[in-house]
């Protein structure tokens, strides 16, 4: 079959994300047999004409709308991307008699949602690289692919799916060939990465968190010899820039360890970052094996440094754990980028003062704190069950794809904006989701890829925030 599949993602901050799995998609139903192109439309300034020009060209059979995010999570300043589906949608409706299919991470959040707001065929819920193939060869034979597992579909207004365990790692491909799908060279100029993910599945229990819907609950590992040998390709083939994008990249610990001992050993020459470690599994050890394996920058996902909070998110672990991971990281020299979430269950005034006083004691100026405000609701979390039971959230689940966000009742939103702006205002290295939503990132990165300088750009916050404070710019 003809097969389009298109990654819509078009938001580019802080840096454009490589659309890995629009990409995994495109191989493997290439490799199933079909006819594939990609059109990506993070870079194309008329989407709507690329989409057109692209369904001229194949006259495809099957149209995949791969959903990245439905928006940007930001209570500041949200941004809604689903409403750019509409126009793709009619522009595939009226140009051709394609089979619609939706896939990403979006979709497996809010399938239902996206299916009945957009009036697609079908919705791939498993692992598109496994089950859209399989889709494709029911239609190919024009059999309906209703027993397929992680497919769901509208039945006659009734929402249906299928669930069921879907295999993946199994034929060694973790990363796509790239540059056989989308502009490369576009994206590395911009200082984005190449994703790398080692393992699915997430044992973790956060309220807010959508990883186990999309993923699921077992943990699902690719060889650690594999994604050596991976890594080593692409840093052969001049892609040295590398992140490992796995929901938690130190859980389980040995895996992360026999991953970072293996490059160490290898010695590949990369830069190598992960944004997602937990503050239980970090070590000396741990820390000194990913010196060795070219690690370039960390980020630890802590939310807060408040045992109410943490307890009240249920993150797994304790304020206890946060401060030995602070004492491994200021004993190492990877730079390090601390990620926190205000406004949370049981969060107070005083639970954010905690917060803002371990950012003051425990993390090197050199290193970077962001602080985000509010949690994004999503249906089927239990954030959302008590932002119901608290009065916070009063939709309903359709109505759910406006961002909706909680922020603890015990809290005023005036006054948590006022104390992040005054703690920004006098630490530098100091960052919030305003301060990543910069109109003129995008130019940033771009020059700073021209200069030679290396990602991550987060690095040096300190020093562009000083810089462009001395041309009046309040950041």
């Amino acid at each position: 079959m003809n097969i389009l599949i298109v990654a819509t993602n078009r938001y580019c901050g802080p840096v454009p994300v490589m659309p890995i799995g629009a990409c995994l998609v495109a191989e493997a139903a290439e490799r199933a047999g079909h006819k594939v192109r990609v059109l990506d439309l993070m870079f194309e300034e008329n989407p709507l004409h690329a989409l057109e020009s692209e369904l001229e060209i194949i006259n495809p059979d099957i149209v995949g709308l791969s959903i990245r995010n439905i928006d940007n999570n930001d209570m500041q300043n949200p941004a809604s991307f689903f409403q750019d589906l509409i126009p793709l949608a009619q522009t595939i409706h009226n140009k051709t008699q394609s089979t619609l299919v939706l896939g990403g991470a979006a979709v497996a959040v809010m399938p239902e949602e996206l299916l009945r707001y957009t009036g697609a065929d079908w919705a791939i819920l498993g692992d598109g690289e496994v089950v859209f193939p399989k889709l494709a060869d029911s239609l190919s034979k024009s059999e309906l692919p209703c027993q397929l597992p992680g497919v769901a579909w509208i039945d006659d207004s009734v929402f249906r799916k299928n669930t069921g365990y879907v295999a993946r790692f199994s034929d060694g491909c973790l990363v796509p060939g790239f540059d056989r799908w989308i502009d490369v060279h576009a994206y590395r100029s911009r200082l984005s990465t190449v994703p790398i993910q080692t393992k699915l599945g997430c044992h973790f229990k956060c309220v807010y968190c959508t990883y186990r819907k999309i993923e699921g609950y077992d943990y699902r590992f690719c060889d650690p010899a594999m994604v050596v040998d991976t890594i080593t390709d692409l840093a052969d083939k001049g892609l040295r820039d590398i992140e490992f994008v796995d929901n938690v990249f130190n859980s389980p610990y040995d895996h992360a360890l026999a991953i970072c001992n293996g490059l160490a050993k290898a010695r590949p020459d990369v830069r190598l970052q992960s944004l997602e470690l937990n503050p239980l599994f970090m070590d000396d050890e741990l820390l000194t094996v990913m010196e060795k394996a070219g690690f370039v920058g960390i980020g630890i996902t802590v939310e807060s440094a408040s045992g109410v909070v943490l307890g009240g998110l249920q993150k797994g672990f304790t304020v206890e754990h946060v401060q030995n991971a602070a004492r491994v990281v200021q004993r190492h020299k990877i730079p390090c980028l601390w990620i926190f979430m205000l406004g949370g269950p049981c969060e107070t005034q005083d639970t954010v003062q905690e917060t803002l006083h371990f950012a003051e004691q425990f993390i090197r100026p050199k290193d970077v704190v962001f602080f985000n405000i509010g949690i994004r609701i999503y249906p089927g979390t239990e954030l959302e069950q008590r932002a119901r039971k608290e009065g916070v959230l009063t939709i309903p689940p359709q109505e759910m794809l406006e961002p909706v966000f909680y922020l603890s009742p015990n809290l005023a939103l005036d006054w948590l904006t006022y104390t992040i702006h005054s703690a920004l205002s006098t630490h530098l290295n100091y960052i919030d989701s305003n301060t990543i939503g910069l109109s003129f990132l995008p130019t940033l990165n771009r020059l700073g890829y021209r200069l030679g300088i290396k990602s991550p750009l987060w690095r040096h916050t300190r020093f562009i925030r000083r810089g462009l404070r001395l041309f009046g710019m309040d950041v």
